[in-house]
């Protein structure tokens, strides 16, 4: 309860959650359709928005989002199948990189010339889920539900075109546009993630729960709620966990979290194929 009573946790935990869910439920798809390594991308091209919005003297959300959503959509573009070559990505991927690094030159050089502006810079790489607003927590909100009715009404196609694209084409499923819409959805979770957790430890958040989820679970949609659901629980674990040690970030202490329920679950999994190949030994041998 002490932790509610100061208004900057009461942002965190109200963004945190929003988000969580959203990456939740993105990063099943984004599992699922193997395309992890375009959210790792998506996440450097939101730094590379970031740093020329700060270099530009725009807002780094807007940078953000514009970035990671357009990279998206090029991405999506680019395939045939509606999905994210992994060709495309690489050199999407190499470009970006370097845009980025001559941005960040740029503003350290020219722009940076107090601790506003390095803060600026860190907050972009690695999230400031504690430097949330009231106004902050409300766009972490509006963009989370908005971002969720869309995947929410792409879901059902969606999962089919994952499945098996051949047949949804021929079923009439436009699976490309599906694909270019689920990347443009990518786009914007990992833009709005960012700011919480940052650009650079961002894919945490979106893949180790979904990896969690479909190891406990083969069924789609009750993996789909359960990957929203630990992501949640990793985001709140990783705050009160910040908010007990101050000397641990909550972009560490959430991303660990999440990595380390995975873990756990992949332990847990192969000790119990290892009893089990061990308890079916044993009775072979009392055969």
């Amino acid at each position: 309860m002490s932790i509610l009573a100061h208004p900057f946790m009461v942002h965190a935990l109200v963004a945190g959650t929003a988000v969580a869910i959203l990456c939740g439920a993105v990063g099943y798809f984004l599992v699922l359709r193997r395309e992890v390594f375009a959210g790792d991308a998506l996440g450097h091209v939101a730094y590379t928005g970031g740093m020329a919005a700060l270099l530009f003297g725009f807002a780094p959300r807007a940078g953000l989002f514009v970035a990671a959503v357009l990279a998206g959509v090029i991405l999506g573009l680019g395939s045939a199948r509606g999905g994210a070559d992994e060709e495309a990505i690489g050199s999407l991927f190499a470009w970006v990189l370097g845009l980025g690094v001559l941005f960040l030159y740029l503003y350290t050089t020219h722009r940076s010339g107090g601790g506003g502006h390095g803060n600026a810079n860190v907050n972009v790489l690695f999230g400031s889920v504690f430097g949330i607003g009231a106004r902050g927590a409300e766009i972490a909100v509006a963009v989370a539900v908005l971002a969720g009715l869309v995947l929410l009404a792409i879901a059902r196609p969606l999962l089919f075109a994952t499945i098996d694209p051949a047949v949804a084409r021929a079923a009439g499923v436009p699976v490309r546009l599906l694909g270019v819409v689920f990347l443009a959805v990518v786009g914007a979770t990992v833009a709005e993630a960012s700011q919480l957790v940052g650009a650079v430890v961002v894919l945490g958040l979106l893949t180790a729960p979904a990896a969690t989820a479909a190891r406990l679970t083969a069924r789609p949609w009750p993996a789909f709620c359960l990957s929203a659901v630990l992501a949640t629980v990793a985001v709140w674990a990783g705050i009160a966990l910040s908010w007990a040690v101050p000397a641990a970030p909550a972009a560490f202490t959430v991303t660990a979290t999440a990595t380390g329920g995975y873990l756990v679950v992949v332990a847990l999994g192969r000790t119990g194929l290892w009893m089990s190949a061990a308890r079916r030994a044993r009775r072979a041998h009392s055969g």
